[in-house]
């Protein structure tokens, strides 16, 4: 099935209906400029944004597990609950449509098995934060993920969270959205649902497509 064509099966509604999935609100995403970014942030610091540019302020994310594994399968942002007119493969600058085969996608490339949705912002911030603590830390700077994401992920009773949203500058307004991606490592498309205004609605990311 056309990846377009099962995003718009799953997600045109208000609510996703199947069997196969989990589906949850996790939080809210603060968007500063509305230039929104998706990345793996320990291998991609400099992502670009989305050529979309989105609302700013505050939205509901909501998680889709794939029920069998446990696995994080879709993750949405929802910026308005207008009805979805038209879906659109997301897209960066210098990135065509036309250009793609049948079957290609644009995407991120996810290597440490960690995705992220955040503001263009907000992804300055955080490698603002890494600089500053590779400066004060020296020798001693272990990563931006040790030093950052970790303690969100791994509680000291050794659960696992599957994902966090955390604040890279706590006198800026906006956040970020760390989760696990799908299995793990991999390259991975997101989907923008507009209006009959060309508005978006919302914007699906993909990790393990369910038919």
């Amino acid at each position: 099935m056309n990846h377009i064509e099962n995003i718009k099966k799953l997600f045109n509604k208000n609510f996703v209906e199947s069997p196969l999935i989990e589906s949850f609100e996790a939080g809210n995403v603060i968007l500063t400029s509305g230039k929104l970014v998706a990345s793996d942030p320990l291998i991609t610091s400099e992502m670009p944004a989305f050529t979309t540019v989105f609302p700013i302020g505050e939205f509901a994310v909501l998680v889709h597990k794939e029920i069998e594994s446990n696995c994080i399968a879709y993750t949405e942002i929802v910026f308005s609950a207008a009805e979805i007119t038209t879906w659109e493969l997301a897209t960066s600058e210098g990135q065509n449509l036309t250009e793609l085969e049948e079957g290609e996608i644009y995407g991120f490339p996810v290597e440490s098995g960690m995705g992220c949705l955040m503001d263009y912002e907000t992804q300055e911030n955080l490698n603002l934060l890494e600089q500053h603590l590779f400066k004060r830390k020296g020798d001693d700077f272990t990563g931006i993920y040790e030093e950052f994401f970790h303690e969100h992920f791994f509680q000291e009773e050794g659960a696992v969270n599957q994902y966090a949203f955390l604040k890279p500058n706590d006198e800026k307004p906006g956040n970020l959205f760390a989760f696990e991606t799908g299995y793990g490592e991999g390259f991975y498309a997101s989907y923008i649902g507009f209006d009959k205004n060309n508005v978006p609605v919302k914007v699906v990311s993909e990790f393990v497509e369910i038919n």
